[in-house]
């Protein structure tokens, strides 16, 4: 008997996968998916000390264009994204120390975990070893203080360095649930970097949106600006002094677009781009069942993008329990519509 049962009968393993793609099939015939949670956006933008005025004409330009994304493309409230530059200026601050801080301070004390909170740093960085610094206004904040000062900080960090020698920002600032990228990989390659123009172009060029749902993520952004910065040294006949690393794990090793590795489905599927809010129905039951049915599909996505990170058991379990309420919110919704 015990042997018919064994031929027969399939495993627990076999039946969630069985499950799941009953499940799935079920949601085919669901309502269109509703839109993600409306979780807050907070950025904050950094150019800091130039150098010289060939440089702070670049690092301007950059910000500059990169601000107004936010803000415009993007619709970010005034108040949600703190810019610093060498020079003061309306609505920029001194990029010092001191204002650093008092930044980091306040992404602490607004941003929760639904919340998806940039730091952009353009300019100049030096690198010794294992340890960088990114040229500021005055005192320079190592990459061992930036680890610092976003570990407090809720939500989804994405944390970008596109100075020259920002690669031990790699490893210093890497964390779960954490994206880090820097301009290059070795501590060595401290020549000025043409990663940042590409990378803040790519969230206005329609072509940078790999899988076309409308939006750029982190990972495609990378990608695009990664094979831009690779074409420049080869159109300007340059051996490349950068390599683009991206990290998502937080190993602090991270890999580059082109290369294998298992960092990338966190980047994937994490956006500067606000998602459109949940409109109201008129119906409060329904208006607060699409919500949760969003919810649940963010759910989805960051557990998708943690499977590397999870034994297959505790993945498929954890599939299994949101698919179920998934399919159950549908059924709901369907009836009252």
């Amino acid at each position: 008997m015990r042997k018919w049962q064994n031929a027969g009968m399939p495993s627990r393993r076999g039946a969630r996968v069985a499950l799941r793609a009953c499940l799935c099939a079920c949601l085919l015939w669901a309502i269109p998916a509703a839109a993600a949670p409306a979780g807050e956006r907070y950025a904050l933008v950094i150019s800091g000390a130039s150098g010289g005025p060939q440089y702070a004409e670049q690092y301007d330009a950059w910000r500059t264009a990169f601000v107004a994304t936010l803000a415009k493309t993007f619709e970010y409230p005034a108040d949600h994204v703190v810019v610093l530059a060498e020079e003061e200026s309306s609505g920029v601050g001194k990029a010092t120390r001191e204002n650093v801080r008092q930044a980091m301070a306040t992404l602490r004390a607004r941003a929760t975990k639904d919340d998806v909170v940039l730091v952009l740093l353009i300019g100049h960085g030096t690198a010794e070893n294992d340890e960088a610094k990114f040229n500021l206004v005055g005192p320079d904040l190592s990459a061992l203080e930036w680890a610092d000062l976003v570990r407090p900080i809720a939500g989804r960090m994405v944390f970008i360095d596109t100075a020259s020698g920002s690669f031990p920002f790699l490893r210093r600032l890497a964390g779960r649930g954490r994206v880090v990228l820097t301009a290059n990989d070795s501590s060595a390659q401290q020549y000025e970097t043409v990663f940042p123009g590409f990378f803040i172009k790519a969230f206005e060029d329609g072509n940078a949106d790999l899988d076309k749902n409308g939006k750029v993520s982190i990972w495609e952004a990378f990608v695009a600006a990664s094979h831009e910065v690779r074409r420049w040294y080869q159109e300007h006949g340059q051996l490349a002094t950068e390599r683009p690393l991206l990290d998502d794990t937080g190993n602090g090793v991270g890999r580059e677009a082109d290369s294998a590795g298992q960092d990338g489905p966190l980047a994937q599927v994490t956006y500067l781009q606000p998602d459109a809010p949940i409109a109201e129905t008129g119906d409060s039951e329904l208006t607060s069942l699409l919500r949760r049915r969003a919810e649940i599909e963010s759910e989805l996505e960051r557990l998708r993008a943690s499977k590397p990170n999870l034994l297959p058991d505790e993945y498929e379990a954890a599939l299994e329990k949101l698919l179920l309420e998934l399919a159950r919110l549908d059924q709901r919704v369907r009836a009252k519509t």
